[in-house]
């Protein structure tokens, strides 16, 4: 029997924690794929092209950051 109130409250934050960095990690690696493949299709254009791969490079930081708060949420 758990006689700490405080658990439930911890856990549900926990929770929604953990579903907002989901959401958050899914958001940003759709948009690193939408930024690459716009940047595959770009042809005429090196400077958009540079940037677009630059933004993908951003999001997949962000992904990495957001997997690590995750991962270390999941341990404590």
């Amino acid at each position: 029997m758990d006689l700490n109130p405080f658990t439930n409250k911890d856990n549900e934050e926990k929770e929604n924690l953990a579903s907002i960095l989901e959401n958050s990690k899914e958001m940003e690696e759709e948009l690193m794929r939408t930024y690459l493949i716009t940047a595959e299709r770009i042809h005429d254009n090196d400077v958009l092209k540079e940037r677009l791969e630059n933004f993908a490079q951003g999001n997949a930081k962000r992904t990495k950051q957001l997997m690590d708060e995750l991962n270390d949420l999941k341990d404590k």
